[in-house]
């Protein structure tokens, strides 16, 4: 079981608690930090990435690098929050520079336009804090310490990108896990396709210039799954579906 408790965007800190981790597996931190690190790589990514350097706290759960069998707890610290204390302060006057910092337009594909129809917000900074990507950053941290469980189990893990706009990177969709982990950590678009990386990135420099978006695909590959997770017996139970609900969950994600 998973618990987020996630920060607002520019809020003090993230946080999440994982339960159901047995107890007695060594866990590196290093390699928590190496994945939120990953997190923040990738051609095109805003400034907010230039001003985080994320790393995970363990705060419960873990005694000498191993697990309790307890519910582990992990914190990440907002290092943009002091940037944003006056304009978010939850009871300061509404200054000429809080003001100035309004966002009264909706971004193509954010939640801007539905969280102010939803809640009526004029100034719809009130809803990108609590919708933003940076809520992800605990769900990779959390998911790092999942992913050494799995390696226990000999049960490895990849996700890499399959298509960005109208670019397919996929033409090797047959690969292992490991082999693809071998390709992606080769580019900064973490794809299997090397030989369109150029033209990928002249795609988001044109798109980032007419101001527009672009969509993409990803693909998470699994080897070695026991068969029977999951349950047919209840639809909440169902394996796939809980896939989609945590794969839907994540912001931006339409299909």
């Amino acid at each position: 079981m998973i618990y987020l408790t996630a920060g607002e965007s520019h809020g003090k800190e993230l946080s999440g608690i994982i339960e159901g981790i047995p107890a007695g597996l060594k866990l590196s931190i290093e390699e928590i930090n190496r994945k939120l690190h990953m997190r923040q790589q990738g051609y095109g990514r805003g400034n907010r990435q230039r001003i985080e350097k994320d790393e995970a706290v363990i705060t419960a759960g873990v005694r000498h690098g191993l697990t309790l069998g307890s519910p582990i707890s992990l914190t990440i610290k907002n290092y943009d929050h002091n940037n944003w204390l006056k304009i978010m302060d939850p009871f300061g006057d509404d200054e000429s520079e809080s003001s100035s910092r309004q966002v009264k337009f909706p971004r193509p594909g954010h939640a801007d336009l539905v969280g102010g129809m939803k809640y009526r917000h004029r100034d719809l900074r009130n809803v990108l804090e609590r919708s933003s990507a940076r809520e992800t950053a605990i769900r990779v941290a959390i998911g790092a310490i999942c992913i050494q469980l799995l390696e226990q189990l000999d049960i490895q893990i990849i996700g890499y990108v399959r298509q960005i706009g109208p670019i397919n990177l996929d033409k090797k969709n047959c690969l292992a896990a490991n082999e693809i982990n071998e390709l992606v950590v080769k580019n900064d678009l973490q794809v299997i396709d090397s030989e369109n990386v150029d033209a990928v990135h002249k795609l988001i420099d044109q798109t980032k210039k007419d101001g527009g978006t672009l969509g993409g695909i990803i693909r998470v590959v699994a080897n070695n799954l026991p068969a029977g997770l999951g349950s047919y017996t209840s639809c909440n139970e169902k394996l796939d579906a809980k896939l989609a609900s945590v794969v839907m969950g994540v912001n931006a994600f339409k299909g």
